[in-house]
């Protein structure tokens, strides 16, 4: 039973009764009911239980009457009904001035109605009640299940959830940010207590209370869900209709498109940059609503990243958003305030093109990709665009770096993280037939090849790691764990074998050139 007094109060027969005192009281809840008929009877009374008697073993003693009044308070009883007309004809007014300074509800019960009346009817009462609350509970359900059933989402999903239950709720992420709120409470009352431990917990709010989630996916809490201003004595029934509304929402976060834990001018600017992406708005009508969003990657010079996994189907979408997650995380990523949306093609951010170089920018992303610790083999990839400065680059800079996820086979040296500048001259190169290829690595390189093959391959590769350093000899020097006078021998000596000179730009060009054409013949 969970009623409380002022509920049984308004159920026949006890509505004939009347509250002569702790009308304050009046909202204890009756989770039981009890007849007098031992001395000690205090004794056995238990926390939410109601006592009614005829003041039979009190009716000669006021400070015994004081004393059980005294008692059943202490033990958190709902209330005490005594029926007048045989004993008493009237309460003392000394026990009802003692029930009211307690707050203790203090009732008088009619003659004409046995107590078997009186509990029948509140036990018919709860019945209903009962009834109610579990037909209520099962409609809820077939609401959710219906909202989780269909296919495509005409509204919001916190909304939704929120409607369907009949709970205010609020949605807080895994750094603390509360995204979504439309109970009466304000953020610093929300995340009291902050940071929470990733389990089921009820919260109390002023005098409310409330029921605490973790959303969880593959076993890491991604946010959290709050149902705000809940009846605790319900708790026990809801419960799994709440943990139900979580899984739905932690499953939305994990599957679709939108990232429901950015802030809403971000949240719509994403929803924008997808669409504008896919062809469906011109990228000048994008910078306009960027402007209105306050979103300002656009106004200054920016770049695209295409990131994406080896994975397919839901592992893919968990590898992605776990990416998405760290590159939100990484201190210095965090502070450039990019933009992260999901497309068909992977995860596409959109980043400024300063103070990074595309170097600094790759090793952050890099070390971004070696912080989730993938096993070897499945490691994820990242393209980046050249730098861009107005709006209408937009398209162009998502064309590079599908173009570059394309060619990845082409990768090679460049790691797991390449730049578009990287393999621009490979897509320009790619026309160029093999043989052509092969005849100009022959004629170039003529001068060394006659030498021992441990020879060529030990100059070889000082030759290549020198370029890629640009021509830096302390440089080449470390990367190849030798002396600098070692790295410096070595390069005159290929100046002589070569007949090249390190100092003209032709001369390097035409050696950079070899080096491309032998990884594209390797490839073929």
């Amino acid at each position: 039973m969970h009623l409380t007094v002022e509920e049984a109060l308004s159920v026949y027969p006890l509505s004939e009764a009347k509250l002569i005192a702790g009308s304050k009281g009046k909202h204890r809840v009756i989770k039981s009911v009890n007849v007098m008929d031992a001395p000690d009877i205090s004794d056995w009374i238990k926390e939410g239980e109601m006592l009614l008697t005829t003041a039979y073993l009190i009716k000669d003693s006021l400070e015994d009457a004081s004393a059980l009044l005294q008692t059943l308070n202490r033990r958190g009883s709902a209330g005490l009904g005594i029926k007048l007309g045989r004993f008493w004809d009237a309460v003392p007014e000394k026990l009802i001035a003692e029930a009211e300074k307690m707050n203790f509800p203090l009732i008088e019960l009619p003659f004409q109605f046995t107590f078997s009346d009186q509990m029948n009817g509140l036990f018919r009462a709860e019945l209903t009640r009962s009834t109610s609350v579990l037909q209520s509970m099962m409609e809820k359900q077939r609401k959710l299940m219906r909202f989780a059933l269909r296919s495509g989402r005409s509204r919001p999903l916190f909304e939704s959830v929120s409607e369907v239950i009949g709970t205010p709720l609020a949605v807080v992420s895994a750094r603390g940010d509360v995204v979504f709120n439309n109970s009466d409470n304000a953020v610093p009352q929300l995340l009291e207590g902050w940071p929470w431990q990733s389990r089921n917990q009820r919260f109390r709010i002023g005098d409310k209370t409330g029921f605490r989630l973790p959303l969880l996916q593959g076993g890491k809490c991604s946010g959290y869900l709050l149902y705000c201003s809940i009846d605790p004595l319900l708790l026990p029934v809801e419960e799994s209709l709440f943990v139900q509304g979580a899984e739905l929402i932690s499953y939305h976060l994990h599957s679709g498109y939108e990232d429901y834990f950015e802030h809403a001018g971000h949240r719509e600017f994403s929803g924008l940059l997808r669409l504008c992406l896919n062809g469906g708005m011109p990228c000048a009508e994008m910078a306009q609503a960027a402007s209105k969003l306050e979103v300002g990657l656009l106004q200054a010079p920016f770049q695209l990243m295409l990131t994406d996994t080896v994975a397919s189907g839901d592992a893919r979408q968990t590898e992605l958003h776990r990416l998405k997650e760290e590159y939100l995380e990484h201190p210095l990523l965090r502070d450039l305030n990019g933009i992260h949306v999901m497309m068909n093609e992977g995860l596409v951010s959109l980043y400024p093109a300063e103070p990074y170089s595309p170097e600094q920018f790759r090793e952050l992303v890099n070390a971004c990709f070696g912080n989730l610790k993938f096993d070897k083999g499945y490691y994820p990839r990242a393209a980046l665009s050249s730098a861009k400065v107005k709006p209408e680059g937009l398209k162009e800079a998502f064309a590079e770096i599908k173009e570059c996820m394309e060619m990845f086979q082409h990768w090679g040296a460049h790691g797991n993280v390449v730049h578009y500048r990287q393999l621009e001259l490979n897509l320009l190169l790619g026309q160029i037939p093999a043989e052509t290829m092969e005849k100009y690595c022959n004629s170039s390189l003529r001068g060394l090849q006659s030498r021992e093959p441990e020879y060529v391959r030990e100059m070889l590769h000082t030759l290549e790691v020198y370029l890629e350093n640009d021509g830096h000899v302390n440089e080449t020097a470390k990367k190849l764990f030798i002396h600098r006078n070692t790295a410096t021998y070595r390069i005159e000596k290929l100046s002589e074998l070569l007949d090249v000179d390190f100092k003209k730009i032709n001369d390097l060009m035409r050696l950079k050139l070899v080096f491309i054409f032998r990884k594209m013949l390797e490839r073929e």
